[in-house]
């Protein structure tokens, strides 16, 4: 079997890991070739990816305990209780796998989100009958509020197919009302849990709608010729965001997310572990929540308004617990 390229990503690492652990945990030994050769992977990778589970030197969430390593010269052994059968999940975990099931049936059309709400119900159910326990009071089911209309979804993925325009009844961020606006949808994409249309309008100048703002949706027997250019600049971007903004905000993300962050990005991380980004800002609420969801490991570096605008939301927060 040919030995594949393994890319050394964190989220390929965590791929391997997913695949290795069920392999190897049955107390028994196995050699490093054989597994290497199961997993598409090198001696070396395995022992790497090994290295990453055993060694830690904090909890980061998700780590989960109890699973044993024992590395010899040539042989791997692993015990991991987690996955005897039956597998029992905790509250936790089962929240967890629902909150996951939500979030993809933000991404799916409406034909496609039926087994994953009959799973949603068999999850519920089985969250229902898990037997209180203190240590989780509190713990609710996960849920997401909705990322906007699948009938509007299904509206527009057919105007997109038939190249035809849409009349559009939409409210715009801040706005308590909404317009109507005649569009050509050009690309969908979905972005941080969120559906955009990127679109022109009669100034000919892309703009991108949130479906979740999408109150009507109409299609019209206008057609327009489809252009590539919009996919083209929100895939370069890596986000469906346009702009022609000057402004702009330096954040600092610690080592423990940096990693992350920089291959999203595309960048390399910093020599001490830490990456510090440059971002444009077109909206001075979406930079204020962009900092906040990542707590203390992410910090605002400039320019200075914006830093008093934080530190001012900061202050509300607190108000509003005390």
């Amino acid at each position: 079997m040919p030995v594949l390229q393994v890319a050394d990503t964190a989220a390929a690492q965590l791929k391997r890991v997913l695949d290795l652990i069920p392999r190897l945990a049955d107390d028994e030994e196995h050699s490093f070739e054989e597994v290497a050769e199961a997993v598409g992977s090198r001696p070396s990778q395995v022992l790497a990816d090994l290295a990453a589970i055993s060694e830690r030197y904090d909890a980061p969430g998700g780590f989960v305990e109890g699973v044993s390593i024992l590395v010899e010269e040539h042989t791997v052994c692993v015990h991991a209780n987690h996955f005897l059968r039956p597998m029992r999940l905790t509250m936790p975990e089962l929240c967890a796998l629902e909150l996951g099931l939500s979030m993809l049936r933000r991404e799916r059309s409406p034909a496609e989100q039926a087994p994953i709400e009959r799973a949603l119900e068999r999850l519920r159910e089985a969250i229902s009958r898990v037997p209180t326990n203190d240590r989780h009071q509190g713990t609710r089911y996960g849920d997401l509020s909705e990322a906007g209309s699948a009938e509007h979804l299904t509206v527009l993925r057919g105007a997109l197919r038939d190249r035809r325009m849409v009349e559009l009844g939409y409210r715009a961020g801040g706005s308590t009302v909404s317009t109507t606006r005649v569009i050509a949808p050009h690309s969908l994409h979905f972005a941080e849990q969120m559906w955009y249309v990127a679109a022109t309008g009669a100034d000919n100048g892309l703009r991108f709608f949130r479906l979740d703002r999408i109150e009507s949706v109409r299609m019209l027997d206008a057609a327009f010729e489809r252009a590539t250019e919009p996919a083209r600049q929100v895939q370069e971007a890596g986000r469906a965001f346009l702009s022609d903004t000057r402004r702009r905000m330096t954040v600092r993300y610690s080592p423990r997310i940096a990693r992350w962050i920089a291959e999203r990005e595309g960048v390399p991380s910093d020599a001490d572990g830490s990456l510090t980004l440059e971002h444009p800002v077109a909206d001075e609420s979406w930079a204020i929540r962009h900092v906040l969801q990542y707590g203390p490991d992410a910090e605002l570096l400039g320019p200075p308004e914006l830093r008093a605008a934080l530190r001012k939301r900061l202050d509300e927060l607190s108000a509003e617990i005390a």
